[in-house]
């Protein structure tokens, strides 16, 4: 190093497993924010539109590798061509309702996939620090707000998935010394949710019926409750987690809960509308089994991880509907 001249520290790299989806890519632009180098995976990176990444428009600043994270040689190749300072897995199937249709994809993939890449970094001996999505789905019903120490009763092959893959993380944490954690995040929501999520579906149903483009929207029951919270703000949470001293486990939550009807009465209203002359309840759109009541208390990740959700229920609403009307004006 000659006079004059100061040393520069090497960008932190991070690869992002699933950096397609909601989390994926508000995640990327995070850390793309902190400097850092990302590389994110598909299933097949030529085929896939990355749509998320460009509508937040990061898809050219983004490494984009090909990956299956249920074939072990897929993950330690790309892990070992990376050799990333973090990992986040954010992949596998992500709909409860999808994976009542199809329970033995959601749980090969859930578990195969987070299997894969703790054993890959044990395998290749890397100092990696690793994030698996854990979610709110393994508590089932929450009587009051549950916290790390809550019992799990899932109640979908999600959440079973999810479970086991909870377990597996703590695991390779207390049996090989990886610094392995889990995020157990409770309902979060973004522009960037596809039409088969219910929030989704009821933005985009109350907005067609605003425009006189529908009369009816169909859902299921609308007396469970859920903890919603904002994709972008539960990012942080998880670049949080893998900054300690030490890997924990932290639930993600607003702490506050509401029904759906809440919830769909919160978005009519901001079209104008009276949900109850334009929502029906179809029995065909139930679940086998649900959740009635969900409710997180994020206390630890407010002690340890200095995070605090900002925007509540009321506020996730208005900022769908914000992006949904922005997109249908072009």
């Amino acid at each position: 190093m000659t006079a004059g001249t100061t040393a520069r520290s090497e960008p932190k790299t991070a690869l992002i497993f699933g950096v397609s989806g909601q989390d994926g890519a508000y995640l990327a632009q995070l850390l793309l924010g902190k400097s850092y180098m990302v590389h994110g995976t598909s299933r097949d990176r030529e085929m896939s539109s990355f749509i998320n990444l460009r509508r937040l428009g990061i898809f050219g600043r983004v490494v984009l590798h090909s990956a299956v994270l249920t074939d072990f040689r897929s993950v330690v190749e790309v892990i070992s061509r990376v050799r990333p300072a973090e990992i986040y897995n954010l992949a596998s199937q992500a709909s409860v309702g999808l994976s009542f249709d199809q329970p033995v994809e959601t749980l090969n993939s859930t578990i195969s996939s987070t299997i894969n890449i703790l054993e890959a970094i044990r395998f290749l001996g890397l100092d990696t620090r690793f994030y698996s999505a854990c979610s709110s789905e393994c508590f089932g019903n929450t009587e009051t707000p549950a916290d790390e120490s809550t019992p799990f009763h899932p109640r979908s092959p999600y959440g079973v998935g999810k479970a086991a893959a909870f377990w597996a993380v703590a695991n390779y944490r207390e049996a090989y010394g990886l610094f392995a954690c889990s995020g157990i995040l409770f309902n979060h929501e973004s522009p960037l949710r596809p039409t088969r999520y219910v929030t989704q579906k009821i933005i985009r149903g109350a907005a067609d019926i605003a425009e006189g483009k529908a009369e009816v929207l169909e859902l299921g029951t609308l007396s469970i409750a859920r903890d919603w919270g904002w994709a972008p703000e539960y990012v942080d949470a998880m670049a949080r987690m893998l900054t300690r001293d030490e890997p924990e486990d932290f639930v993600i939550a607003t702490g506050e809960t509401h029904r759906l009807e809440d919830f769909v009465a919160q978005a009519f209203s901001c079209f104008g509308l009276d949900w109850r002359r334009h929502v029906s309840s179809n029995p065909d759109l139930l679940r086998p089994s649900d959740i009635a009541f969900s409710v997180g208390n994020p206390a630890k990740a407010a002690r340890l991880l200095d995070w605090r959700a900002e925007r509540r229920m009321a506020e996730v609403v208005a900022g769908l509907v914000e992006a949904e009307l922005q997109q249908r004006m072009g």
